[in-house]
């Protein structure tokens, strides 16, 4: 067998090498390495359409748990409707008990100012509210303000006596008179629009016998 020549490593190195040639080679063919490239294959989630989505059968977990937030929702929704039928109701009574305590206020200032009506009542009759004089002035001020509360007076002479309204302090039998009448007003009675703040008292006339 003839000896061939082969060229020296350079370096001393004698580990062999290939040559760049094979090694292009290589790189640039993939089949030569890993085998055939497999095919590309289609995603299985590209395949499901929105009604393959829908039309699924829910699991025993999944719909436990719809299940349990439709009972919380539901829970949720009652709780916020008896919040605001309370906050309706706490509303409703605040507003009456508004009114309630303004008319009490009206009241007790109403009442505060009977006397001083009854007083200038009989300086009237007396003949003390002279037509142009302070005392006269200060009178008509004073009614207007209560005119302006809503005070109003009731009871005169000649109507028919009515116990719900009237305090008979004094009956005097009256030859003819057929029904029981209101034959003087000692004191008029007063009202606060529909509240009564004193009955008035009154000589009635009552059929003689």
């Amino acid at each position: 067998m003839t000896d061939k020549d082969f060229p020296e490593p350079a370096n001393g190195d004698d580990e062999v090498r290939p040559t760049d040639e094979g090694s292009e080679a290589q790189a640039s063919d993939p089949q030569s390495q890993d085998g055939p490239a497999p095919e590309p294959q289609a995603s299985d989630d590209e395949e499901l359409t929105v009604d393959d989505i829908l039309g699924t059968t829910q699991n025993a977990d999944a719909a436990a748990e719809d299940a349990a937030l439709a009972d919380l929702e539901s829970a949720l929704l009652n709780d916020l409707k008896r919040l605001q039928a309370e906050y309706a109701n706490y509303r409703r009574r605040t507003e009456e008990q508004r009114e309630v305590e303004i008319a009490r206020a009206q009241g007790a200032v109403a009442k505060g100012l009977l006397p001083v009506l009854d007083d200038l009542d009989r300086a009237e009759k007396h003949g003390d509210l002279d037509d142009g004089s302070p005392f006269a002035a200060i009178a008509e001020k004073l009614r207007a303000v209560a005119d302006r509360m809503g005070i109003s007076t009731y009871g005169a002479k000649g109507e028919l006596f009515d116990p719900q309204q009237h305090e008979a302090i004094f009956q005097q039998p009256t030859p003819g008179a057929t029904e029981t009448t209101i034959l003087e007003v000692v004191e008029v009675g007063y009202r606060l629009g529909d509240v009564e703040l004193r009955p008035a008292k009154v000589v009635v006339a009552v059929p003689a016998e």
